[in-house]
């Protein structure tokens, strides 16, 4: 015996109704519960200050400052900075080496950890490469001048870490630089 047509369809009516009544169901959600109210009166409520951060970060280094999002700590040694595409040591650059080297010697049990930076222009693996340069050559320098070797390390962070973030030539310019990072200080 055959079902009728008009059977057929209100069994399939009737089955997706069902059908979508139970997906409604299953997919409504539930009320979250209330937070408690708090017993304590207004009057009794105290306020807790959060402590306000530095802007500076106290690790002198240029990697710790970026992931604390802060600016770097400034210390007694002055960066040095590069011409486009160079990693030879400057004129001025040779001036502010010496003042290091002499501090270095008079802070016997200070160690320096020399970063190198680039500008924006060119490739990562580029400007790793000659950041390494212009912190090895201010290493090599600084041993010249009389600082043992062993108080100086290198780290090129290439373009990664830019001091300014301009497209121009100032810009550039200021982040062509070795940072000169204190890893011990001296005893007083």
């Amino acid at each position: 015996m055959k079902i009728p047509d008009w059977i057929r369809l209100n069994c399939i009516r009737i089955s997706l109704s069902l059908l979508l009544t139970i997906l409604l169901i299953g997919c409504s959600s539930t009320e979250k519960p209330k937070p408690q109210e708090s017993k304590i009166q207004p009057q009794q409520r105290t306020t807790v200050q959060k402590p306000v951060k530095s802007p500076v970060s106290q690790s002198g280094s240029s990697l710790d400052a970026h992931r604390e999002g802060k600016v770097p700590a400034s210390g007694p040694l002055k960066d040095i900075y590069f011409d486009f595409d160079q990693s030879a040591l400057r004129a001025d650059a040779r001036d502010t080496l010496r003042a290091h080297a002499k501090w270095l010697k008079d802070a016997a049990a200070a160690q320096v950890e020399i970063e190198g930076h680039c500008d924006e222009r060119g490739t990562g693996e580029y400007n790793l490469a000659l950041g390494a340069k212009r912190a090895q050559s201010a290493k090599d320098y600084l041993m010249t001048l009389g600082v043992p070797a062993n108080r100086i390390s290198t780290i090129s962070y290439g373009k990664e870490l830019p001091v300014c973030n301009e497209h121009t030539e100032d810009c550039w310019r200021r982040n062509r630089h070795d940072r000169f990072v204190v890893k011990s200080a001296p005893t007083t």
